[in-house]
């Protein structure tokens, strides 16, 4: 028996609902960054919304913070 493989289309257009799902968050929380102007880049066509899973990955990377914390020594300094 072979493995099953699952190939993700990274140029895929997913829904405002798919994106949502898959981001963990809320349909209006993505409406009210796009309202704002900010949030992961989108497609228009007409008054369909769209998210490419590519763009999605991109900005979930950009906004990774690996702490909230300063380091150490910015912490001694500022002392």
């Amino acid at each position: 028996m072979q493995a099953a493989t699952h190939i993700l289309d990274h140029d895929a257009l997913l829904t405002e609902v798919q994106a949502a799902d898959f981001l963990n968050l809320s349909i209006r929380t993505l409406q009210a960054w796009r309202a704002k102007g900010c949030g992961p880049a989108y497609v228009r066509a007409g008054r369909a919304i769209r998210y490419r899973r590519r763009d999605l990955v991109a900005w979930m990377d950009a906004n990774t913070v690996a702490s909230t914390r300063p380091p150490l020594a910015v912490q001694r300094s500022a002392s």
